[in-house]
C-alpha cells in the first residue's frame, strides 16, 4: 500500500486507534487478523477488536477500532486513491464482472504492474482493501463493484474514482431491491454517471450514455466476436487462444478485450485464466466424467448458459444438473424459476436434482436440502457423468461440489 501516517490514519478514520511503539506510518490494511504482514494497519469488523492482539503479534503497525466502519474504510481508500498515478478501470454488471476481471487481470499482469480485485472483494469492505493493496508504481487497478440497490455503486465510486467504467450486461437480479430490468440499468449506470471527463465507458451494445465527454466503447459493436472454437477466440481485434470452453465466458473476454485496448495493452496469443472459486471451475470425475462447479450464483440467464455448457461439455456423456434457487428476483422470482424449468425441458440433461421449495419449478427430481441433494447424488452418479452445480449464494451449493471431488479425490 501506498503509506499513510499514523497522523493521517487518526484524521481519516476517527475511532479507537492503537499503535505498535516502532510505528510512524501504515504501508497495509486488512480486516482480517491472519492476513496481517509487518506494518500493516487492522481495521476491526464488529467483534475484531478481540483481534487487536493477534494483529500486533503477527507485526501490525496499527489497529483501529472506527467509530464507523465503512467511513473509514473509505477515507483511508479514498486518501491511497488520491497518491495514486494508476489507471483505476471498475467493472459491474449483472453477470460475468467477476470473470470479466480475471480475464482483463490475466491480460494486464504480464504487461504492467497490476492489482486486482480478489475473488468477490465488490462491496464497501472488499473494495477498500482492493485499493490498499497499491502501490507507488502500480500501473492498473482493477476493481469489481457490487450493487445490492440504489447509490451502492455510487457510493463505491466516490471513493475509488474509477479512469474506466465497465458495465457486462443489464439481467434480471436484485430486482427485489431495484424493481425491474430498467432499475438494474440506472442502478449500473451510476458506474458511468460517476467517471471524470475525458473517461472511458464500456457498455452494452443499446445501454444508454447521455454523456457527451466520454469515450464510450461497446463490446459486440465497436469490438465484435468472429468466432469461438475452442482454444482459440477469434474477435476484430486479434485472435487469442484460451484455456476455458464455456461459449458465455467468450462475451465475458470481449469485454475484457475491449478494455485492453483502452489501456494501451497487447492480446497476448495465449491467455491462462486463474478464475475465482465457484465459478466455471471445471473439475476431474472417475471415468472421464467433469464437475462444472458454478456455485457461487445464479439468475434465470445465468442459469440457461450454464445449462448449455454442461451439454455442450458432455459431448453426449450423460448430464446431471444440481440447480438450486435464485434468490433476490422479487416480483419476477416465479416466473424466472420457471424459464429455468423450460430450460431444462428445452436440452437433454438427463438428470436433475432441484434444491428448495421454488427450486420444484425446475422439474426433475426435488429435495428440500444440500445434504439430501448430495446423498441423491451418491445413488445417481456413475463414472463418465458431467454434474453442473449452481444456484443462489445462499444455498452454499459448494458443499455439493466438495461432496463429489472428496468422493472422488
Amino acid at each position: 500500500m501506498i503509506a499513510l501516517t499514523l497522523a493521517e490514519v487518526a484524521e481519516l478514520a476517527p475511532g479507537r486507534l492503537e499503535a505498535a511503539p516502532w510505528a510512524e506510518q501504515v504501508t497495509g490494511l486488512e480486516t482480517d487478523s491472519r492476513r496481517i504482514a509487518e506494518g500493516d494497519l487492522f481495521v476491526a469488523v464488529g467483534g475484531g477488536a478481540d483481534f487487536v492482539k493477534h494483529a500486533f503479534a503477527r507485526g501490525a503497525a496499527a489497529a483501529l477500532a472506527p467509530d464507523d466502519l465503512f467511513r473509514a474504510l473509505a477515507a483511508l481508500a479514498g486518501r491511497v486513491r488520491d497518491l495514486s498515478s494508476a489507471r483505476f478501470v471498475a467493472i459491474t454488471g449483472s453477470m460475468g464482472k467477476t470473470s470479466t476481471k480475471d480475464i482483463l487481470a490475466a491480460i494486464c499482469a504480464p504487461q504492467r504492474r497490476t492489482v486486482a480485485a480478489e475473488r468477490s472483494y465488490n462491496a464497501e469492505i472488499g473494495v477498500p482493501l482492493t485499493i490498499a493493496r497499491v502501490e507507488p508504481d502500480t500501473e492498473i487497478c482493477i476493481l469489481e463493484l457490487a450493487m445490492r440497490g440504489f447509490g451502492q455503486i455510487a457510493e463505491l465510486c466516490a471513493f475509488s474514482r474509477p479512469d474506466v467504467g465497465v458495465i457486462t450486461n443489464i439481467g434480471p437480479v436484485h430486482l427485489a431491491q431495484v424493481g425491474d430490468l430498467a432499475g438494474v440499468a440506472r442502478a449500473k449506470g451510476e458506474l458511468v454517471a460517476a467517471l471524470p471527463a475525458g473517461g472511458t465507458a464500456i457498455v452494452p451494445v443499446g445501454f444508454p450514455v447521455e454523456r457527451d465527454d466520454l469515450e464510450v466503447v461497446r463490446p459486440g459493436e465497436d469490438v465484435t466476436l468472429v468466432s469461438f472454437d475452442p482454444p482459440v477466440l477469434a474477435t476484430s481485434i486479434g485472435s487469442v487462444e484460451v484455456d476455458f470452453t464455456a461459449r458465455h465466458l467468450a462475451a465475458n473476454a470481449l469485454t475484457a478485450f475491449a478494455v485492453a485496448r483502452v489501456l494501451g495493452l497487447e492480446l497476448p496469443g495465449r491467455l491462462r485464466v486463474e478464475f475465482s472459486a465457484w465459478r466455471n471451475e471445471e473439475l476431474p470425475l472417475p471415468g472421464g466424467g467433469i464437475l462444472v462447479n458454478d456455485a457461487w450464483n445464479a439468475n434465470p440467464v445465468s442459469m440457461r448458459a450454464a445449462l448449455a455448457h454442461l451439454v455442450e461439455l458432455a459431448a453426449g456423456r450423460r448430464t446431471i444438473a444440481v440447480l438450486g434457487e435464485m434468490a433476490e428476483l422479487g416480483a419476477y422470482s416465479d416466473a424466472g424459476h420457471r424459464e429455468v424449468g423450460a430450460a431444462v425441458g428445452e436440452l437433454p440433461v438427463d438428470e436433475l436434482i432441484a434444491i428448495g421449495p421454488q427450486a420444484s419449478a425446475y422439474g426433475g427430481r426435488h429435495v428440500s436440502s444440500v445434504d439430501e441433494a448430495v446423498a441423491l447424488l451418491e445413488e445417481l452418479v456413475r463414472p463418465g457423468d458431467c454434474v453442473l452445480v449452481k444456484g443462489s449464494r445462499a444455498m452454499g451449493l459448494e458443499r455439493v461440489a466438495e461432496a463429489l471431488t472428496a468422493v472422488n479425490a
